[in-house]
């Protein structure tokens, strides 16, 4: 099977926009859903609200791809999973190496999902001595001195980061220098990588954030309800409804 050092997905050759590429996975999700299901057939409409997008958008993210469907009777499941995984690299095999095999990492490596959507998790690597040779999903963890020799050996491009932030940069620079050109970083920092280099970064706490944002939001909208809701009972009494009790703008504002 072909590895993923000599073979590259052909999405920016092909000029299919960064925003049409991360949402093919998410039609490749639902689309497996379906295929599970043995669904022959999926409408733009269906598909579109399985993968949490308008109809519209998928039909023209489909067009980068060249399949268009058929009126009256929609996207020919299978296909579509051939095509999107082919799109996106997936009908080969993708050797990935985690290093930082911490609680984070040991829990992506047991994660049972990489081998079934084309990757393959061809080493398990901490810096710690005392984890070395620890049985992890099967796999013994290897020392990072052999970081380079795995890469090479194995064929990586993919390398997924789990460590603390104030060694990840250093992390990076080594799985760089030693020919990974795809990174997939969990660390809470930001890493500084050379053309030709491919990050992409989770960060749990960020995404959390944004929740608080939004949950403030809601609430400020539901005080928000409250205050109108009393604003007759206000105006009898003189007040603008729009103040608290001494005059002054309530705490908690509709954004």
């Amino acid at each position: 099977m072909a590895t993923g050092r000599t073979h590259r997905p052909a999405t920016r050759s092909r000029g299919i926009p960064e925003a049409t590429v991360a949402r093919l996975p998410l039609y490749l999700r639902a689309l497996t859903a379906l295929s599970e299901r043995s669904v022959p057939t999926v409408s733009s409409e269906e598909l579109a609200a399985a993968a949490g997008v308008n109809s519209a958008k998928l039909r023209k993210d489909f067009s980068y791809l060249g399949s268009y469907g058929t009126r009256g009777v929609g996207y020919d499941v299978e296909y579509l999973v051939y095509q999107i995984s082919r799109e996106l690299g997936l009908t080969q095999d993708w050797p990935v190496v985690i290093v930082g095999i911490g609680n984070l990492g040991a829990a992506l490596a047991n994660y049972g999902g990489f081998a079934s959507r084309g990757f393959r998790v061809a080493a398990l690597i901490d810096a710690d001595p005392a984890m070395e040779g620890r049985q992890i999903a099967g796999m013994g963890v290897r020392h990072s001195d052999d970081l380079e020799r795995i890469i090479q050996d194995n064929g990586v491009s993919i390398g997924v980061i789990t460590t603390p932030p104030s060694v990840a940069q250093q992390v990076c620079d080594r799985l760089v220098a030693a020919g990974v050109t795809s990174i997939l970083n969990f660390a809470p920092t930001v890493l500084s990588v050379p053309d030709g280099v491919d990050v992409r970064k989770v960060d749990l706490s960020i995404e959390l954030q944004i929740l608080a944002f939004h949950e403030q939001r809601k609430a400020g909208e539901e005080a928000a309800a409250g205050t109108d809701g009393g604003a007759p009972a206000a105006a009898a009494r003189g007040e603008s409804a729009d103040k608290g009790p001494d005059g002054d703008v309530p705490a908690v504002m509709p954004a």
